[in-house]
């Protein structure tokens, strides 16, 4: 389920929730989750036991982030510790830390919660560069 806001969704999107558990029992996915875009919902991600894997904003300065990256570590820790896997978003602040990418990676490596994460890129030559310095980061 995509771009949850609500500190409600789970009641409220339960048909779709119903939905992809039925979708997961027929092995066309095979796992169920969201990405969250305000804290509220991702409070309530990390609280409902039927989100087995959460995307989740999060960079070093806090940029287009749901809070301060502190508060969204803790909820996302309680995620890991509730067994989901955590895709981290926004890991370049959308941009806002393209003069700081190494650091934007270092930091996301170093969490040790992230499962995996997404990062856009413009070009090929964007992408391969990306894939360089995560390749060179050490943690």
């Amino acid at each position: 389920m995509h771009c949850l806001e609500q500190d409600d969704w789970p009641t409220r999107f339960k048909g779709a929730q119903d939905a992809l558990s039925e979708f997961k029992e027929k092995r066309i996915i095979r796992a169920h989750g969201c990405s969250c875009h305000k804290l509220g919902a991702l409070r309530a991600a990390a609280a409902n036991p039927w989100v087995e894997v959460d995307l989740a904003r999060i960079n070093p300065i806090g940029s287009h982030m749901d809070a301060q990256p502190d508060t969204v570590l803790s909820v996302l820790r309680e995620m890991k510790s509730k067994g989901k896997a955590v895709i981290g978003m926004k890991i370049l602040g959308q941009g806002d830390m393209r003069a700081r990418q190494d650091e934007a990676l270092h930091y996301a490596l170093s969490l040790g919660i992230l499962d995996a994460f997404t990062i856009g890129a413009e070009s090929i030559a964007e992408q391969s560069d990306l894939m360089r310095r995560i390749s060179a980061v050490s943690v």
